[in-house]
């Protein structure tokens, strides 16, 4: 049955989503048919998309409602709406990596965080942008263009990256979970800009297999959704598919049980006022709710930060790759990923093995601090998403996207696990995120703190109300 306007999609979860499909007061034809309906009415105006599969998601779809009415049932993902960053391959679909030109066709394999959703029969609606070969944080593409931000009312505003268009295909209304990767933020810090909710999984947790790397030290794939709820539903469905169910259950935690830790040194520096006043204010009212909350220092975060800046480990992955693989592409590349390229083709391989005994050990001691935490919180990003026009030189770009992904960033150079979810709107308007970090593979206890602290300060859509480029 199609699906009506009366439906208040948006107020739904996923897993009351999934139910409504099983018991058939919804298809997934109608869900399908209401993301053609906000992709006609929205793009190209957002531009979240690089491929869009319309015909290919409705067949989809009518294969799914098939199944169902015949009581078939291939996993809680069925039949709903996906999008993928243009980095994973998708069997059919093209690749580009946010490059000028698609890639050989081996690169729409699907590998097994795609499969982890076919094998369930959800439904890929296209593929979105990205910035090229992922290297940057705010979402910024010369070949493509850089997708619109809706939030802001003040100017084209970035919607972070570089998986740029995974937010925005959730808050356009075109997809109900997307999936990204995360090398230094690029799922948390489009999910907090555009203010939805993100997972950034452990480093070799899910297999990059037929995912366009960046770099293999660091990348991990990752899924936004509107909130913590349908993100918790969305991992153990791709967990189990996976065939790790026994692991993916989610264990049920209160607020008051929780120990949360504040790291008091770099995460606020050069904070946007905003950003850290709406920070605060959600951070005193958790503080009165936990079984212990207390400011501290984490330590080893300059001295990662000081790798980061330098090119870390994945300018010469990148680099190394590209020579290797598409070479005649370097020419080519956006300004901002070239100029990066270019100046890591000098690094020794001293130089590279010095960085990455310096990141382990500060990994290492960094764990130290949740023998008194369960979890530490941080601003997301320290700054609101920044108008295109305040990036139009290459020194600009770098530096502001330097502060985009400084507290996102540390997540990875540690090998931690990370989420964020929005906790409400700067004096801007604009979406504020809060980070929650946990150590390696502990996604599920991780998500079930993010789930406490969303059931008492409420869920994104519901904090952060309207979007201004989305009213009418």
């Amino acid at each position: 049955m199609p699906l009506g306007e009366n439906m208040q999609l948006e107020k739904r979860s996923l897993e009351e989503l999934s139910r409504a499909l099983r018991s058939r007061e919804l298809s997934s034809t109608g869900l399908i048919e209401k993301a053609q309906a906000n992709y006609d009415r929205w793009e190209p105006a957002l531009n979240v998309y690089k491929t869009w599969n319309g015909e290919g998601a409705r067949k989809q779809a009518q294969a799914v409602d098939l199944l169902l009415d015949s009581n078939i049932d291939l996993g809680p993902l069925m039949g709903l709406p996906v999008s993928v960053k243009d980095l994973f391959g998708v069997p059919g679909l093209p690749v580009f990596a946010g490059s000028d030109s698609a890639l050989p066709q081996q690169y729409s394999a699907a590998g097994p965080v795609v499969q982890s959703v076919l094998s369930q029969l959800g439904v890929i609606t296209g593929k979105s942008h990205t910035v090229e070969f992922a290297f940057g944080g705010l979402g910024v593409n010369a070949h493509w263009g850089t997708p619109v931000n809706p939030w802001s009312a003040d100017g084209h505003r970035v919607p972070g990256g570089s998986s740029a268009g995974a937010g925005l295909s959730l808050l356009q209304g075109t997809a109900l979970l997307a999936l990204g990767t995360d090398t230094a933020g690029s799922v948390r810090v489009p999910a907090s800009f555009t203010g939805q909710a993100g997972l950034k999984t452990t480093i070799g947790r899910w297999s990059g297999k037929h995912i366009v790397p960046l770099s293999s030290s660091l990348d991990t794939p990752g899924i936004l959704a509107r909130h913590v709820q349908d993100l918790a539903f969305a991992f153990a469905a791709m967990e189990a598919a996976m065939g790790r169910q026994a692991a993916s259950q989610i264990p049920e935690l209160e607020l008051a049980d929780l120990r949360i830790g504040v790291p008091e040194n770099f995460f606020w520096d050069d904070a946007d006022a905003s950003v850290a006043e709406v920070t605060d204010a959600v951070l005193s009212k958790l503080g009165a709710k936990a079984k212990a909350f207390r400011r501290t220092t984490l330590q080893g975060c300059d001295t990662a930060f000081d790798v980061f800046r330098a090119g870390g480990l994945a300018a010469p992955e990148l680099s190394q790759y590209m020579q290797a693989h598409f070479p005649e592409k370097i020419a080519r590349l956006d300004p901002v990923v070239q100029l990066r390229v270019a100046g890591a083709q000098q690094v020794s391989s001293v130089e590279y093995l010095r960085r990455k005994a310096v990141l382990q050990q500060s990994g290492e001691e960094g764990l130290g601090v949740f023998r008194e935490f369960d979890v530490l919180v941080t601003p997301t990003v320290a700054i609101p998403p920044p108008l295109m026009s305040e990036l139009q030189d290459v020194e600009a770009y770098g530096r502001i996207n330097m502060l985009a992904l400084r507290n996102t960033v540390i997540a990875n150079l540690f090998g931690w696990c990370a989420i964020t979810l929005p906790i409400g709107r700067d004096k801007r308007g604009l979406p504020v995120g809060l980070q929650l970090m946990g150590p390696p593979n502990t996604e599920e206890r991780l998500l079930a703190m993010g789930l406490a602290i969303e059931q008492f300060i409420g869920q994104g859509p519901d904090i952060l109300g309207p979007v201004p480029g989305l009213a009418g």
